[in-house]
Parts: C-alpha cells; sequence; structure tokens
C-alpha cells in the first residue's frame, strides 16, 4: 500500500490552490470500536472501497488515526467529485468529503480555505481539529485566524451555530485537510466481515430493504427469485434483475439466482393444501433457499417478513416457516411498519423499480381468506404427500444464475 510519506510530491493539479490536491477523505463508524479486530475490519474497508471505485479510478487507500484518505494520480476534481459518490455507497463509512490535502503551513491553509469560500453566500463557521498538536496554532486559534481571512476577503458573516456553510480543517500527520460539506455514508460494517447469507428476494418492496441492512450488517448476500415461469411472464425476473443491479452498489459481485416455480405451485394447488398453500408454498422456497446457500457457503437465509404486516404474517405462521429449514432466518424488518420500509427503499432507490408492475407467482396460489395460525403437522403432511425433499432438490437443480453489475444498463 503507497503511503503518504512515499508518494509523489507533485501536488499541484488543474484548478487546484497553491500546493493542493483534491482527495477524499473518509471517516469511519462502529468500525473505530472494534479494539482488537479493528485492524481486519480496517482491511476489509480499504479492498471495498478500491473495488468499489475500480471503474473510475485506480487509487491508494491510506488509513491513518481513524480517516481513511483516498488518492489517486493526476486526479481532477471531477474525478475526485466521482469518487466521494461511489465511497458514499461503500457499507462501514460514515462520510465522505472531497477534500483539498495541502501543505503544513497556515499560508497553504488560507489559499485552500479562500478558494472552496470563494462564491458562497450567507453565514460560515470554521471547524478546526487537531489530530497532530505540534502544528504551532490550536484548534481555536485556527478557527479564528482562517474565519477572520475569509470575513475580511468575502464580506462573509460569521454564525458559530447553525451556519449557512461549514468549512472545515484537519491537521494531520503529514498534511492538512480542507473540505466543506460531504456525502453522507451507509454506517455499518464492511460487507464480508459477518460472512454470506442468501436473500429470497421478490420483486417487492420488502426484501430489497432486508437485503440492505444486512449487507450494512456485514454480510456479502446473493439472492434468489423465484419465477412463476411457464405460467407468467418474464417481468418478475426484469424486476429482480433491477433490483439487484440497484443493491449491487453497495457490495459489488452481486448474484441473482432464479427458479422456474410455476410448475412446483401447481402440484402445491393440486395437493389438497387449500388454505395452507402459500404456507406451504414459502416452505418449500426456504427448503430450495438452503440447498442453494449451503452450496454457495451461507450461512442464513434473509427474508423482508414483517410481524404482522400483512394477515398471514403472524407469530405462529413465522414459527412454522422456521420449521422448514435448518439454516437460521433473519428477518431484519420483523420490527418494521410498511411506512418504516417504504421510506428506506426510497432512501436506498429501490423504491421506484418495486412499484414497477409485474406478475408475482406468488399470487397464482392466495387463498380467499389467509391462514393465521398454520399447524406444522398438517404442513408436513401436505409435504409428504409432495415429497418435498425431492421436489426442492430439483427445483434447486434448475437455477439460473445472472451477475447484475451497478452501473450496467444491459439485460438479464
Amino acid at each position: 500500500m503507497t503511503t503518504l510519506d512515499t508518494a509523489p510530491a507533485d501536488a499541484v493539479r488543474e484548478n487546484a490552490p497553491v500546493d493542493g490536491e483534491p482527495c477524499v477523505l473518509i471517516k469511519l463508524g462502529e468500525v473505530v470500536l472494534k479494539g482488537k479486530n479493528r485492524e481486519l475490519f480496517e482491511r476489509r474497508l480499504a479492498d471495498n472501497v478500491r473495488a468499489a471505485v475500480r471503474p473510475i479510478a485506480r487509487v491508494d487507500v491510506i488509513r491513518r488515526h481513524g480517516v481513511f484518505i483516498v488518492r489517486t494520480k493526476d486526479a481532477d476534481v471531477a474525478t475526485v467529485d466521482r469518487l466521494a459518490a461511489r465511497i458514499s455507497d461503500v457499507m462501514g463509512i460514515v462520510w465522505a468529503h472531497r477534500a483539498w490535502r495541502v501543505g503544513k503551513d497556515v499560508a497553504s491553509v488560507e489559499r485552500a480555505a479562500l478558494e472552496l469560500m470563494d462564491g458562497l453566500t450567507g453565514s460560515f463557521a470554521v471547524r478546526s481539529r487537531r489530530r497532530d498538536k505540534r502544528f504551532p496554532m490550536t484548534s481555536t486559534e485556527l478557527d479564528r485566524h482562517v474565519g477572520g481571512r475569509i470575513a475580511d476577503a468575502y464580506g462573509q458573516p460569521v454564525r458559530l451555530k447553525n451556519p449557512d456553510h461549514t468549512l472545515s480543517i484537519e491537521v494531520d500527520r503529514d498534511e492538512v485537510f480542507v473540505f466543506s460539506g460531504g456525502l453522507p455514508g451507509q454506517g455499518g460494517l464492511p460487507v464480508g466481515m459477518s460472512g454470506r447469507a442468501l436473500v429470497l428476494m421478490s420483486g417487492g418492496i420488502d426484501s430489497p430493504v432486508a437485503a440492505y441492512r444486512m449487507m450494512r450488517r456485514g454480510l456479502r448476500v446473493d439472492y434468489l427469485h423465484f419465477s412463476g415461469m411457464p405460467f407468467t411472464g418474464p417481468e418478475s425476473i426484469y424486476k429482480a434483475y433491477a433490483l439487484v443491479r440497484e443493491l449491487d452498489k453497495f457490495q459489488g459481485g452481486s448474484r441473482l439466482f432464479v427458479v422456474p416455480f410455476g410448475k412446483a405451485q401447481q402440484q402445491i394447488k393440486s395437493s389438497g393444501a387449500d388454505r395452507l398453500a402459500v404456507i406451504a408454498q414459502r416452505r418449500l422456497m426456504l427448503r430450495t433457499g438452503e440447498l442453494l446457500a449451503r452450496r454457495l457457503g451461507g450461512g442464513a437465509l434473509i427474508t423482508g417478513d414483517a410481524l404482522g404486516q400483512v394477515s398471514s404474517q403472524t407469530l405462529a405462521n413465522i414459527t412454522a416457516l422456521d420449521d422448514a429449514v435448518e439454516l437460521p432466518i433473519l428477518r431484519p424488518l420483523v420490527g418494521m411498519d410498511k411506512i418504516e420500509i417504504i421510506e428506506q427503499a426510497r432512501r436506498v432507490r429501490t423504491l421506484e423499480i418495486s412499484e414497477l408492475p409485474d406478475e408475482d407467482c406468488c399470487t397464482m396460489l392466495a387463498p380467499r381468506r389467509a391462514e393465521t395460525r398454520a399447524k406444522i403437522d398438517d404442513l408436513r403432511q401436505i409435504e409428504k404427500r409432495l415429497d418435498v425433499g425431492e421436489l426442492a432438490e430439483q427445483l434447486a437443480a434448475s437455477v439460473q444464475e445472472h451477475r447484475p453489475v451497478y452501473g450496467d444498463a444491459g439485460a438479464a
């Protein structure tokens, strides 16, 4: 890994302040609380950052005192802006700032500050932080000095509480970072630190949000979608593909597995399951998911279930679903209501895709009245008639793999 001590010194870039170089300054979240394991978390996070920005530029990621510095050779402002935007989607990061890296002297800091504040209107405040206490000014002195220069140059009023603009100055070991504003990150843990799991991905609103929440807790996820084909069209597959492509920005390397489920549904319908048909179907989906997850090295299944959100999502039914498999079933939305889920779907930009029309395979078995107290013994009798173990094996063997890539508008 390149360090700042060995990095090239030709730091003057086009449109940069004197002695300045644009870079991205990353602020970490709970990663810094990991004690003796922090080194492992930070290494994984650095690897994830490099992978995320690889289509934009090859970068050096320098770890330093609870922050990361991302630099790229011959960077211009537009490239660094793109890097900051992409980095803000990487799990484990709280803020991504496009900053100027300047010399460790007051004059260089002044020039960068004046450059950043040029053309802005309204009140401002300067917030300084000295990670290197050898710097000749204290944080308060630097705030007052630079703030005075900005006020003299542009006539902007200083307002320490709720200013229109905040200029940040961070004095580090070998340089000073000057920046204004930033992009909020996703927080959480680096993807991959908590293992791997398989998401049962419908075309609805809930399961993409469940996937996002589990990636945020460090899980790398694969996706399994059940299509009603050959009795429905491919629209639900297109939706699932689009959803996974959007979610791919949080982890990269996503895989979507599609199972044609229509004939299995037909068998369930013919088995006399009646009001238990939907629960029997979901148990079969979970069994199929468990077989695929074990093949992929996954340690859990993830669903978008939320307790009481629809009439069939009762505690009794959830218990009946858990009985179908040995792998743990993670339900990150279990205590959320629909409004909360929709708001999170809007924030992660999956809501519009989920709202597109399609023919959901689950509607093929929807009874007039949903079963709210499914009995496990009754479900096992239905599964015995269906030879559900063999059926799940056949379904798992029929999967088709797709690799949706964030930013790639290609078809599935």
